[in-house]
């Protein structure tokens, strides 16, 4: 558990048709080159427009250092963004006082449960089974099981410019947790279990 003072920036896309996937991914993108070049540990990603239906046209990023902040705010893409007005970037603020928790997790088992993962799945282990000279028997359970509410964010590798897609999940926090994350902001399913303050009731103010 950890009670530090954190800070946080806000973007706001305010294209009325924008693919909220894609500019989710591109922000995510910048923080993620960010993090890798500096070795920066502790920031992490809340989503205050989130909703059952939609990843939301915001994205705030939340640390605990103001300069990091303001940094990663001054990076270009979020500027030029800006400038064409396509984004409205807050001020670095102050994260309130009795803010509710809220952890935004990568979950990559989602992926597997789709038909392409599951059936590249099946061809891996299908291999295995072939170099140890078992007979392949593919697993009867293949009933898809009940999800929690996830949406997608698209990503391009930059060096191997291949796509991919981060499947995230909202999970209520009871309190707030070590800012432990991963180099996309987000918590993961075991190891890392940072959270974020929900930052749902602000919206309106960027």
């Amino acid at each position: 558990m950890s009670n530090a003072q954190r800070y946080y920036f806000m973007i706001r896309f305010l294209p009325k048709e924008a693919n909220l996937e894609l500019l989710t991914g591109r922000c995510i993108s910048v923080l993620h080159g960010y993090v890798s070049k500096h070795d920066i540990a502790g920031l992490g990603v809340s989503f205050p427009a989130w909703s059952e239906t939609s990843i939301g046209n915001a994205v705030a990023f939340v640390h605990s250092d103001t300069s990091i902040l303001n940094e990663l705010k001054q990076q270009s893409y979020f500027q030029d963004m800006q400038d064409c007005g396509y984004f409205k970037v807050s001020e670095v603020e102050t994260v309130p006082v009795d803010c509710p928790e809220v952890r935004f997790k990568r979950n990559q088992a989602i992926a597997k449960m789709f038909i392409g993962e599951a059936r590249r799945r099946l061809k891996r282990l299908e291999k295995r089974a072939i170099a140890r000279g078992e007979i392949f028997e593919p697993s009867k359970n293949t009933e898809p099981r009940e999800l929690d509410v996830f949406h997608r964010i698209a990503m391009t590798s930059q060096s191997t410019k291949q796509d991919y897609i981060l499947h995230i999940q909202k999970v209520v926090g009871e309190k707030q947790y070590e800012p432990l994350f991963n180099s996309y902001g987000f918590a993961t399913n075991k190891l890392l279990s940072g959270t974020v303050p929900d930052l749902s009731f602000l919206t309106d103010n960027v």
